[in-house]
């Protein structure tokens, strides 16, 4: 049987990937200290260790180690920096060691955010991004290309076979849309169920490319398990912009909501496009999203009607 640690795996994503994981017959462990997390989302089958990632240790082996713990939603992480710099510096080496000691393929889930407010759309792999260092959103933006640095350092260094992966925006079942761990899609849906005002940060025109998470399930495990992939780097995306305020009115007709969208102030260095090149998904995991905006939207919109009743 097949082992596999996944850090963070209460959370949205990496819930996910542990079900994925244990309905392909793999024996799960799951190193999650709930702070993004307000239940607990993984069955029982899993064997659960309450801890920080940077914390954690162990002798046990693994087939396959996957390094999702994260503060991903930037009102979370703009409150937390330090504890975001950390699960992707000691948490990131912290999970290399233990990949390297089992040689172990190790997985690293990065982020779009890595590019800052590119100048190349859709951007590929080989754009190396336009960062500020030092601004309020550096803590989540430069601990991931921290890591990324440090996963080829070990890959280049010790031959360790190393995956990272740069998603895009993913949203679908199992997001949380409360206080400050609400992404842009959640919040919009819980706003426009409730017929509250949708919040909209500065002209709205800022765009984003959305990506289902059963596409996103999908491409990360070709990429986890597929061989011949060590050392890659691969955008899991979509192609299609769509502007914030076109996303507000999108979701409001979808559901039928009287909910006003409201201008606030934007976010600094909140970058203005955001889409993803996949030709290299597209070649090396032949993979592309299957889900359209809308269908996903729907999916994920009756999911939050269902957990509301």
């Amino acid at each position: 049987m097949k082992r596999v640690l996944i850090s963070g795996g209460n959370g949205f994503l990496g819930s996910h990937l542990v079900r994925e994981s244990l309905a392909r017959g793999f024996e799960v462990t799951v190193v999650d200290d709930m702070s993004t997390s307000n239940q607990m989302n993984v069955p029982h089958e899993v064997k659960f260790v309450g801890k920080r990632i940077e914390d954690f240790s162990t002798n046990e082996r693994f087939d396959y180690v996957v390094h999702l713990a994260a503060r991903p939603s930037p009102d979370d992480y703009v409150k937390h920096p330090v504890d975001t710099m950390l699960s992707n510096s000691i948490g990131t080496k912290n999970t290399l060691e233990i990949a390297l000691k089992s040689n172990a393929t190790f997985m690293f889930t990065s982020s779009s955010e890595v590019y800052g407010d590119a100048a190349v759309i859709p951007t590929p792999e080989t754009y190396y991004g336009y960062v500020n260092p030092n601004g309020i959103r550096s803590c989540y933006d430069e601990g991931k290309r921290f890591s990324e640095a440090l996963i080829m350092s070990y890959h280049r260094e010790y031959g360790l076979d190393t995956r990272i992966q740069r998603p895009f925006n993913v949203y679908g079942s199992g997001i949380r849309e409360d206080g400050a761990y609400g992404r842009v899609i959640p919040r919009f849906i819980d706003w426009s169920l409730r017929g509250e005002r949708i919040i909209v940060h500065g002209d709205g025109k800022q765009t984003r490319s959305f990506l289902y998470v059963d596409d996103w399930l999908e491409a990360t495990w070709e990429f986890l398990t597929k061989d011949g992939l060590s050392g890659d780097v691969i955008n899991i995306g979509s192609e299609k912009e769509i502007t914030i305020v076109q996303l507000a009115q999108k979701i409001k007709g979808l559901i039928g909501s009287s909910s006003e969208i409201f201008y606030d102030i934007a976010r600094e260095n909140d970058p203005r496009r955001r889409a993803a090149d996949i030709t290299l998904a597209k070649e090396k995991l032949d993979w592309e999203p299957n889900i359209s905006l809308d269908e996903g939207l729907v999916k994920t919109i009756e999911w939050f009607r269902r957990r509301m009743r």
